[in-house]
């Protein structure tokens, strides 16, 4: 009954906050209210005159901010309300972001959670983001803090470095810009100090945005590029260590590095090759040791209403672990549909292998390593959830996605997981059958999500997923750790609102 109690309320807390974050006369932008007019008389008639002329002038393009080129446009681009109302000037970025989102789930799975039995999270993030554009050379300072409430640690509750990371520097570094070098048209940035990193389709490195606490890296970033037709990306690196509490820091025995190349001349076959470097020297224990090459391409077309779209990304990873030679590789395939149609409605079918290790006595390791990449997009919600990982896997699956009014997005979709291979590892569950008599069927997992962006400074975000588990779990050998009822299905919860200054 306790466990009944606290979920009760988790829920009010993360009910209330949800709402009170939508309701914090956060003004939308003059362009919404344009578009609105049920929006624009409610505002015309509740918000004060300075307000609304504030509001206007806040729609300014923002100045390019230095990490322009190392991630995703949506991460550092809403109205800066803040910076306006404290008539900042333009050369100077003050940007402020908090998220909440309240999760629940029962039936763990994972062997760290022995009693078979979890806490509802509310899992809370912030940022806040500084930065000098003004010239050729800028400035980026972002501070990020990652809390987790409601958890009962005294049970061993699902708690690691993606989900808690208290007051620490997510980026700070300074960059430099050449627009036209030698009078070539080509642009050149370079970067150096701690960075956030998203390339291609972030599978393999990703600044990540479902999970409660982010990857970064310190070192040098440099890149060239032609308008929108191609670019060349080069990084060295040392990947940042998470701590919960203690501030996060490098070592210089965990190198990373790598080189990325993008083109876009032909719109239907767009293109993109890499390769990156892994050293991982850190622990004492050879077996722990591990080198990594991991070379890809992806081959992709942009969805268009009524047209055929598709992405197909290749990786293969050589090198070794301990004194264990090392070969691993990733397959991704996608085919999708827009239909010409209200609501936009989008199909999408797709297909992932991940290689396993079939024998922990055979001399080589074939477990894919997936590095600094993101899953949410394409797997499930991670958080204290996210059961699948591009290691040891092969899963089919369709994916279908509505816009039913501007600003919404709702999404259906249903995977099919197998183990790669039955004597392999379950990839972050700590569960694993080395004779493959369990098999190697997971099951299936169907959600349902629901996304709405009022603006680019609110959004809300919720979804349900049900894991029908898979006969691998009522065939488990019981030396397997798999906690008290962790053959019964998965069903998992989630409820978050972001807003931005």
């Amino acid at each position: 009954m306790r466990t009944v109690k606290i979920s009760w309320r988790g829920l009010l807390i993360g009910t209330l906050g949800f709402f009170a974050s939508g309701t914090l006369g956060i003004p939308h932008s003059s362009a919404d209210i344009s578009h609105n007019p049920n929006i624009a008389a409610a505002s015309s008639d509740t918000l004060m005159d300075g307000v609304i002329e504030r509001l206007k002038s806040s729609t300014a393009p923002l100045p390019e901010p230095a990490d322009v080129a190392l991630i995703r446009m949506k991460e550092w681009q809403w109205h800066r309300y803040l910076k306006n109302a404290l008539n900042l000037p333009d050369w100077l970025d003050l940007g402020l972001e908090h998220r909440t989102r309240f999760e629940v789930s029962d039936h763990p799975w994972r062997t760290i959670q022995p009693l078979g039995r979890t806490d509802p999270q509310v899992q809370q993030r912030s940022r806040v983001r500084v930065g000098l554009n003004g010239g050729p050379f800028k400035f980026l300072f972002e501070g990020q803090d990652s809390r987790v409430h409601l958890s009962d640690l005294s049970e061993i509750d699902f708690l690691n470095t993606g989900v808690k990371n208290e007051y620490d520097i997510l980026q700070v570094f300074v960059s430099a810009t050449v627009k036209n070098v030698f009078g070539t048209g080509l642009r050149a940035d370079l970067h150096f100090g701690r960075l956030t990193l998203d390339f291609g389709r972030r599978r393999l490195i990703a600044r990540n945005d479902f999970r409660n606490t982010t990857n970064s890296f310190d070192g040098v970033h440099w890149q060239l590029a032609k308008d929108e037709t191609w670019r060349i990306r080069a990084f060295l690196v040392e990947p940042v260590i998470r701590d919960t509490v203690q501030l996060d820091e490098q070592s210089k025995r965990f190198v990373f590095w790598g080189m990325y190349l993008e083109t876009d001349y032909i719109p239907w076959l767009r293109f993109n090759a890499y390769y990156f470097g892994l050293n991982d020297k850190r622990f004492s224990t050879l077996s722990l040791q591990r080198t990594l090459n991991t070379f890809g391409v992806r081959l992709y077309k942009n969805p268009e209403k009524a047209r055929m779209d598709f992405e197909f990304e290749s990786v293969g990873q050589t090198g070794s672990r301990g004194n264990t030679d090392h070969f691993a590789h990733f397959q991704h395939i996608s085919l999708g549909y827009s239909f010409d149609l209200p609501w936009s409605p989008r199909f999408l079918i797709h297909y992932d292998y991940a290689s396993g290790d079939r024998d922990l006595n055979d001399g080589q390791s074939s477990a894919f390593n997936t590095l600094f990449g993101a899953r949410r997009f394409e797997y499930t919600a991670t958080g204290s959830f996210g059961p699948f990982f591009r290691s040891n896997i092969s899963s089919p699956g369709w994916r279908v996605i509505l816009a039913p009014a501007k600003g919404w997005k709702f999404q259906v979709k249903q995977r099919f997981w197998y183990l790669a291979t039955s004597r392999g590892a379950f990839a972050g569950s700590g569960l694993r059958d080395s004779t493959g008599s369990s098999g190697n069927y997971l099951g299936h997992d169907v959600e349902v999500r629901v996304q709405w962006k009022v603006s680019e400074n609110v959004e809300f975000d919720a979804g349900y997923d049900h894991w029908f588990k898979g006969s691998y779990f009522d065939r488990l050998p019981s030396l397997a750790g798999l906690p008290p009822g962790g053959n019964k299905d998965t069903d998992y919860f989630y409820i978050l609102t972001t807003f931005r200054l």
